[in-house]
């Protein structure tokens, strides 16, 4: 372990040039902060959470990042952004009120709050830029630590892209793998899980990752003593710090108001990680918080005279002053001179922020009072309306909701008058144009989104043979591994032994240990290490070995991997490929099918649910030529069932969002999924014995659910419906009766009430005879379509029961 001196020599030569400019970056950070907290109390703008006090190692890991690096940091980074040139004051300011336009707030366009960066890593098209050419961060997220699994895997797409040959467009994405992912967290946030299991996986894996702890010794209220053992991250740790016989973490202690300390420690671990590929911990402490946490509360509740006098003297803007003018860089006067400019710059910077901001939206405002006003001119309302739109031309600082909410209101006044037409169209146009600002890029809007591949079917030779379904599977990733030197894939047991289910048996023999990877047990960063690839531009299958274990990585796919493209507004991707497998095996954590809580979870993220091994091939291979990503969930039970070898295995591919209807039938609409449809077939077959002829429909893919409005189709021929599921009642089953009902109007056919038959609310238990009692079987479908048939024509079909 390193540990920094306090006071270290500064070459005057080095850095003369930069000190100024330095501390004139860390005033405007400082500065904006301050003003920023001023501008939520006023109520401009809804909350603040700043970084304050954070702002000398911030600029001392900015000139340690290069181009071709990446950040995935936390909400006190302002400063860092403005360091590496990604954020000016204007733009700050246009962050903390929400500005929906991504050129006046290109973070998020307003979809964030003040403190998330990013930056773009594509073109308008949605295709990439040359990362290497520019200084990257990634997307931030709120949840605390959840930005330590992303990074694992920003970091070992340098390792990926230095031992990996043949990836095309290589020098786009990395050069030579030198490229270091620098990870920033608060010293509270490491009590959390995904801290520790990320650092854990870092440590094996041997990747260039730089972690900066920001240590103010406080998690909001709580002190460090209720957060961490020893209250001191790198001492716990410090059994991580590798020596000349075992692997590591550099470990680096400095403190965050020693300006020279820190460059020198920050050039360490550049040096480190970029070089020699070793993880770098940088523990930065004796940071303060001047503002607090949040504009939500007040630091002086909770921290002692003690400590606010602590802050006081030892806040690094006052240090790193009291270095210059020690070292005769620097006067009082000059100080004072330049703190007075950088002032009146941050309050213009706000200023022009506050109108880019406001005057579109007061733009809006006049063109529907101008409307109202001409409407009320010949309505009985006239009073009514004229008022309505004195109240909207009388507030002097409008949100769009303002407007929408008036112009809706006035519309019930008009119902029955010539005024209606006119404003229902503006109220329709103005949504239409304003909406997508909040609702836009939740999927791909590019011209590699999913519904750019076309349907191509497995061919097969006349004598094609019937195997074992695994070695389908087995031998379309053996093509797509040649075809797509870019794409790799990992988890637990998917290396040696070629996964639990043999479907990757030999490909890491053929493809070496860094495409086929074994991983340890940790859900959360193996989904990080997919996302954290995908953004750096290769095209990773991240594997969870049983669908039940996914619970583990969940918040990950739901705040981090389905949000991405949102909450950029389609400036990042990550079209990460999730492969696990499911449904009717045996016992309460092996055969579970929460499919309820995962499309919930995850919109933003397509959920395929392939019925055999070659429908499954074929969403890979139809992936891999898209920018989206994915959830594929194998049927577990079926790798060991026959089905015939395709001849163009990665090339056929799956269509994502296409129903397939396995039987015709005229009496009723079967709806299903996965490896329940095994049972309804069977069911069908055995009712048609009794004259009931039903039309089966394979869902294919949840999300997206039959983008063609098939099923309905298919209603308006039988009349009636049945959804069959193994997930929970109200589960995937309400999901699919609200789409079918609401969404495609299947109500209009219906001559019998539509049903779902799922699992019990239990989880399944153990065994044959548990799966019979949990799960739906064939015997449960019959009865249920017979009940059914029943109801409707109980003479010809009487009751059983």
């Amino acid at each position: 372990m390193t540990e920094t001196p306090t006071k270290q020599a500064l070459s005057f030569e080095d850095f003369k040039n930069q000190v100024l400019n330095d501390y004139k970056i860390a005033v405007t950070s400082r500065e904006c902060s301050l003003l920023g907290r001023r501008e939520v109390l006023t109520g401009k703008a809804k909350f603040g959470i700043f970084g304050d006090g954070k702002e000398l190692p911030q600029l001392a890991m900015a000139k340690a990042f290069k181009n071709g690096d990446f950040r995935s940091g936390y909400y006190r980074d302002q400063t860092f952004m403005m360091a590496i040139g990604k954020m000016t004051i204007q733009q700050f300011f246009a962050g903390l009120y929400g500005h929906t336009d991504i050129e006046q707030e290109p973070m998020s366009a307003g979809r964030q709050m003040g403190g998330h960066f990013a930056t773009h890593s594509l073109n308008e098209d949605g295709s990439w830029k040359s990362l290497t050419q520019q200084k990257n961060s990634s997307a931030d997220i709120s949840p605390t630590a959840g930005q330590m699994p992303r990074l694992l895997g920003l970091a070992q797409a340098s390792k990926i892209f230095r031992n990996v040959t043949g990836i095309p467009n290589k020098t786009d994405f990395s050069i030579n793998g030198n490229e270091v992912a620098w990870g920033t967290i608060g010293n509270a946030s490491t009590s959390e899980g995904l801290f520790f299991e990320t650092i854990n996986a870092a440590g094996v894996l041997q990747v260039p990752m730089v972690m900066s702890v920001w240590d103010d010794e406080y998690g909001i209220s709580v002190h460090a003593r209720h957060q961490t053992t020893k209250e001191n991250i790198s001492e716990i740790l410090k059994g991580f710090q590798r020596d000349e016989n075992t692997k590591g973490y550099e470990i680096i202690r400095v403190q965050g108001w020693n300006y020279p300390a820190l460059i020198t420690a920050y050039e360490k671990a550049s040096k480190v990680a970029r070089e020699e590929h070793v993880p770098v911990l940088v523990h930065v402490n004796e940071l303060t918080q001047p503002q607090g946490h949040s504009t939500s509360g007040s630091h002086e509740r909770y921290k002692n005279a003690e400590r606010l006098e602590w802050e006081g003297n030892f806040d690094c803007l006052r240090q790193m002053k009291i270095w210059m003018t020690e070292n005769n860089l620097i006067t009082d006067a000059e100080i004072e001179t330049i703190e007075t400019t950088i002032r009146k710059e941050v309050l213009e910077g706000k200023k022009a922020a506050w109108n880019a901001y406001l005057n579109p939206i007061k733009e809006e405002q006049q063109e529907l009072v101008t409307l109202l006003v001409q409407i009320a001119a010949t309505s009985d309302n006239k009073v009514f309306i004229e008022n309505a739109a004195a109240n909207l031309k009388g507030i002097k600082e409008p949100i769009r909701k303002d407007i929408l909410v008036t112009a809706r209101k006035v519309l019930r006044m008009v119902i029955r008058e010539n005024g209606k037409a006119a404003l229902s169209a503006w109220v329709t146009a103005y949504t239409e144009k304003i909406q997508p600002n909040f609702s836009s890029h939740l999927y791909s809007q590019s011209k590699t989104a999913i519904d750019s591949v076309k349907e191509l079917l497995p061919t097969y030779d006349d004598n094609a043979e019937d195997v074992d379904a695994r070695l389908i599977i087995r031998d379309n990733f053996d093509a797509i591994f040649t075809k797509y030197p870019e794409s790799l894939i990992f988890g637990e047991d998917a290396g040696n032994i070629g996964d639990v289910n043999q479907g990757l048996e030999g490909m890491q023999e053929k493809y070496g240990e860094e495409r086929i990877a074994d991983v340890g047990i940790r859900e959360a960063s193996i989904i990080g290490q997919g996302i954290g690839m995908a953004l750096r531009g290769l095209r990773p299958i991240a594997e969870i070995q049983y669908l039940d274990y996914l619970l583990y990585a969940i918040q990950i796919m739901s705040d981090d991997l389905a949000t991405l493209q949102y909450r950029t507004r389609g400036k990042q991707k990550a079209p990460l490929i999730i492969r696990t497998r499911g449904h009717r095996l045996e016992g309460i954590w092996h055969s579970g099918s929460p499919m309820g809580m995962i499309i919930n979870a995850i919109r933003g993220i397509h959920v395929l649910v392939p019925r055999n091994m070659t429908k499954a091939a074929g969403f890979y291979n139809t992936l891999l030529q898209t920018d989206e990503p994915a959830l594929v969930i194998e049927c577990l039970n079926g790798y060991r069932l026959k089905e015939k070898m395709p001849t163009n295995l990665g090339e056929f591919t799956t269509p994502i969002g296409v129903v397939e209807t396995l039987k015709a039938g005229k009496d009723i609409t079967l709806v299903s999924y996965g490896s329940t449809l095994r049972l309804v077939e069977q069911a069908a077959k055995e009712l048609m014995e009794v004259g009931i002829d039903a039309e089966i429909i394979d869902i294919q893919s949840l999300l997206p659910f039959d983008t063609q409005h098939d099923i309905v189709k298919s209603l308006a021929k039988t009349n009636r419906l049945l959804v069959i599921d193994e997930d929970v009642p109200g589960g995937a089953s309400a999901y699919i009766l609200q789409n079918i009902l609401e969404v495609q109007n299947g109500y209009k056919y219906l001559d019998s009430k539509p049903e779902t038959l799922a699992a019990k609310e239990h989880r399944p238990a153990y065994g044959t005879d548990g799966d019979y009692f949990s799960k739906p079987s064939i015997e449960d479908i019959y009865e249920k379509i017979y009940a059914i048939m029943h109801e409707s024509d109980p003479n010809t079909y009487p009751a059983l029961f």
